[in-house]
């Protein structure tokens, strides 16, 4: 049985297997606490029965008037508990809480090499908003694609009409 819970400070010593995957960004333990501290209902974890983390989900809520919107930060399921529907009850879950805070829709961001997540979103609902170029550093810089799902409060989905021209990362808002 899989339980999904707020992620507490304990985790953070447990969590380190998820993170091997070479696709998922890892941040500092400040980056972590700050998430913990300013947005805990959207920090989430994936827990089976015996205790082991399966996955985590880290988002936040930001932006002002019609831009007011959830983001996910983070999203990853270790490779052993892929495919068993755990991102998608993650998603839905961060979904619900910015329903809840009355956002017009949530965004993310995705490497375009990442052909299976980016599979993964469209199934879920979301679709390519723009593409942000050199987004991800690395020994070769790697665009992003900046993905958005409406949400109720957008009625007309304006959120989500995509952008005929990239971006740099400095001209996000």
């Amino acid at each position: 049985m899989t339980t999904i819970r707020q992620f507490t400070c304990d985790d953070l010593f447990k969590f380190n297997k998820v993170n091997l995957d070479p696709l998922t960004e890892t941040y500092g333990l400040p980056f972590y606490m700050q998430y913990l501290a300013h947005w805990p209902e959207y920090f989430q974890v994936a827990e089976s029965a015996s205790g082991e983390i399966m996955g985590y989900i880290m988002g936040k809520a930001e932006g002002s008037q019609e831009l007011w919107h959830g983001h996910v930060t983070a999203l990853t399921v270790a490779p052993e508990f892929r495919r068993l529907g755990l991102a998608g009850k993650l998603m839905t879950n961060l979904e619900d809480i910015s329903e809840k805070k009355q956002c017009y829709f949530v965004d993310l961001f995705v490497r375009v090499s990442n052909k299976v997540a980016v599979e993964m979103y469209n199934k879920l609902g979301y679709s390519v908003y723009r593409r942000v170029l050199e987004y991800y550093s690395g020994d070769v810089d790697e665009d992003a694609f900046d993905m958005r799902k409406a949400l109720s409060r957008d009625v007309d989905k304006q959120s989500v009409i995509p952008l005929q021209h990239p971006v740099r990362p400095e001209e996000l808002d």
